[in-house]
């Protein structure tokens, strides 16, 4: 339903997020691993809130566009959550 709704860059962006995420959890000692994570969340939030704002359809919603921007805001409520648990997890890792 991304793809249907929003065009492949909120898909590109949030798989790459999810892949550096993975690679952060392996590498349980990289602080260079968590901070590319924390950053990747920041820069999704503000990019999920531009593709929701921009392609929001102003005309009448059909059920997989109305599932597709509940899921997206639906994430963009969930990231503010996942941002502040990598933070604590790069303060465990030593960082400051």
């Amino acid at each position: 339903c991304m793809n249907y709704m929003f065009p492949a860059s909120y898909a590109w962006g949030n798989f790459t997020v999810l892949a550096v995420g993975i690679w952060a959890i392996v590498q349980r000692d990289s602080l260079d691993a968590i901070m590319m994570f924390l950053t990747g969340l920041l820069l999704t939030v503000l990019t999920d809130i531009i593709h929701v704002s921009v392609f929001y359809p102003p005309d009448y919603l059909t059920d997989r566009k109305r599932f597709s921007i509940g899921m997206a805001i639906f994430s963009l409520l969930l990231k503010p959550v996942s941002c502040y648990l990598v933070y604590r997890m790069y303060r465990e890792r030593g960082g400051e």
